[in-house]
């Protein structure tokens, strides 16, 4: 009885031990929360982990830690979390975290595990334009592969122990952010990641006054964030980026938190003056990252606003003579994806720059390059390919192609910062255009004889012809189609069922296509020979034979298609021989050539209620060769044949 007493007091005990441990880690849980929910990362990141190392896990703790480094490029951690969530509550893992788990394992090299989550991230979501890229894109590896060793890189000569990116070409010179001012106090550091705010600052590495770095703009730095800035030729507006700070009070949304705004700023007696935020901000959402187009017309940015279809999409919005906007304008689904798609540039030749981790990478973010000439955004999405792009972050990509110069920034191993700038040169210039030669034949299914005249049509996905030709005497034709994106190329002509394959993404190579048109219908009446309709040869038999002959079997399997293509076509197989031999000896003859047909389309599958035989002996001749007539053995071959006759 005293063991029991002892036992059930023990077990009371540590049940309050545990209630107490609950409810700290509790508290502790709900504290972190409210820091993530704040985008308070760094912060949530410290209680999760020590929540974690006193034993306590769930499905939400491991996303929202993973998520924390995630968002932080702390890919390795992220990808311990992920792996986590994975495996101890597949219940709960939604698409998403397969998808940045996937992304994880990628920045890690481990490319095998990597399409493993794909997989899963697919059979999770159908409809997702990721899920799609990446199932017509299995050999994204092969194609970066490709477009690798196209550029030389060094590091930036103005890099420090701090974060430097977000370069942009100024005059002689270069603007871009960085936390590398330490004399900021901890209460004016970022929560995101414990870092310092970013400042703007400009060197002018092509001027004699280099090895300058200065602050840029002395009214255009505040406490909270300055980052993505481009200007435009004549040096005299400044697009760029800031927290939602305005007249020296920053504002936050309605979860608190502080928004991206683009601002404008004018250079007016040396001094940025009239520096304004674009009237499309909003305190609800972010916009940045300006960029703007060869002709200063048009302004690409970044953004999370209404209408987006991941966490950030590119827009664009016109520039109006009178310094006014228009409305923005989303970039479309082939350059947007449910991911990233941040930080855009637009190069002199109208090729957009960005970076995303979306489309098929390396993985982290990785800079992709479309063109943008004639106003299309259906074009290829390039990766360009290492040594720009690495198993992290790379970002804010700008490029002269007057040059082939330019910069970008990196989180990857071996630089001095968190983030560092690098210069680099283009050696072999990026190919976007994908044109493929495509050939072939087009002919009559049954028949083989070739279709003259026949009309052959390039058409894309959204089922909008894009070119079309004919062919020639030869039922021949050749195209040309855009190798970048899916196309469905249709044969077609009058009286017959057109026909289409569908190419998907390729390479450039020549491929052959020929089109077998099946006849939308007979037109036929009774009495009709069906061998002459479908311009067959005709059935012959060698002399005193009745088996059908080699060279005859194929124009009999195109009468058996067509019956097999018609249910309802019932025929009566007519025989016939030469005039040598008796006549009685040639109607039984002619008679087992007729059924030897019918017998031979039975035994290939045609109902035998569907076809007749009857043998007319010498009683039929096309020619003159009847009896005691001197005729060539050619002349007679003409006389031992069967037709086709079309019963119904």
């Amino acid at each position: 009885m005293m063991k029991k007493l002892f036992l059930l007091l023990i077990m009371v005990l540590f049940s309050f031990g545990t209630m107490l441990f609950a409810q700290e880690d509790n508290k502790l849980v709900t504290k972190a929360n409210e820091n993530y929910e704040d985008y308070s990362f760094s912060p949530a990141i410290d209680i999760y982990k020590r929540i974690l190392d006193k034993g306590y896990v769930s499905a939400d703790l491991l996303k929202k830690l993973g998520n924390s480094y995630y968002y932080n490029a702390k890919y390795e951690e992220a990808s311990t979390m992920y792996k986590r969530l994975v495996a101890e509550y597949p219940a709960e893992v939604t698409p998403d975290y397969y998808f940045r788990y996937a992304q994880t394992l990628k920045s890690l090299g481990d490319y095998e595990n990597s399409n493993i989550a794909m997989n899963s991230f697919i059979a999770a979501t159908g409809d997702d334009g990721r899920a799609t890229a990446f199932k017509s894109e299995k050999d994204y590896l092969k194609d970066i592969k490709n477009n690798s060793g196209r550029y030389e890189l060094k590091p930036f000569d103005y890099n420090s122990p701090y974060s430097e990116f977000a370069p942009s070409f100024y005059k002689e010179g270069v603007i871009f952010s960085s936390d590398r001012d330490t004399g900021n106090l901890a209460r004016y550091r970022s929560t995101w990641n414990s870092k310092d705010f970013l400042d703007l600052y400009k060197v002018d590495v092509d001027s004699a006054s280099i090895n300058t770095v200065a602050k840029f703009g002395d009214d255009l730095n505040t406490r909270l964030h300055e980052s993505t800035s481009v200007t435009t030729i004549d040096g005299n507006t400044l697009y760029f980026t800031r927290n939602n700070f305005n007249e020296g009070k920053y504002v936050k949304d309605e979860k608190g938190v502080i928004r991206l705004k683009i601002f404008r700023a004018e250079l007016v007696d040396g001094i940025w003056s009239n520096i304004k935020e674009l009237p499309f901000n909003n305190d609800s959402y972010s916009v940045a990252h300006p960029a703007l187009s060869p002709d200063q017309k048009t302004l690409y940015f970044a953004s999370d606003m209404p209408g987006t279809f991941g966490e950030s999409d590119i827009f664009k919005v016109s520039i109006n003579e009178d310094g006014s906007f228009g409305k923005p304008i989303n970039l479309g689904d082939n350059i947007n994806t449910e991911a990233r798609e941040t930080f855009p540039f637009v190069s002199s030749e109208s090729i957009l720059y960005m970076s995303s981790d979306g489309h098929p990478g390396l993985g982290g973010l990785d800079v992709f390059a479309t063109s943008l000439a004639d106003g299309k955004l259906d074009g290829l999405v390039a990766n360009i390919g290492e040594p720009v792009n690495s198993k992290m972050d790379d970002f804010t990509f700008v490029f002269k192609e007057d040059t082939r110069t330019g910069y970008f920034a990196s989180n990857r191993a071996g630089g001095q910062g968190a983030d560092d700038i690098y210069a680099l040169l283009e050696t072999i210039p990026l190919k976007l255009d994908c044109n493929q030669e495509i050939t072939g034949t087009v002919r009559d299914k049954i028949t083989n004889a070739v279709l003259v005249g026949a009309t052959v049509k390039v058409i894309d996905e959204n089922n909008e012809e894009i070119f079309s030709t004919i062919t020639d005497s030869d039922g021949n034709y050749t195209l040309s189609i855009d190798c970048n994106k899916g196309n469905f190329v249709r044969a077609m002509t009058q009286g017959y069922v057109p026909s289409e394959e569908y190419l998907e993404k390729s390479d450039s190579k020549p491929k052959i296509i020929d089109f077998y048109l099946e006849r939308d219908t007979v037109t036929a009446g009774f009495g009709d020979d069906l061998a002459k309709l479908l311009q067959l040869s005709t059935i012959y038999f060698d002399f005193d034979k009745y088996n059908i002959r080699s060279d005859s079997e194929l124009e009999v399997e195109k009468v058996i298609a067509a019956m097999e293509k018609y249910p309802s076509l019932k025929i009566k197989v007519n025989s016939h021989t030469d005039s040598r031999g008796k006549d009685s000896y040639n109607l039984s003859l002619s008679q087992k050539r007729a059924e030897s047909t019918v017998n031979y389309m039975i035994a290939k599958g045609i109902a035998k209620e569907r076809l007749q035989g009857q043998g007319y002996g010498e009683t039929k001749l096309i020619n003159k060769c009847s009896n005691g007539a001197k005729c060539t053995a050619v002349e007679h071959e003409l006389n031992r044949r069967s037709e086709f006759i079309i019963l119904e």
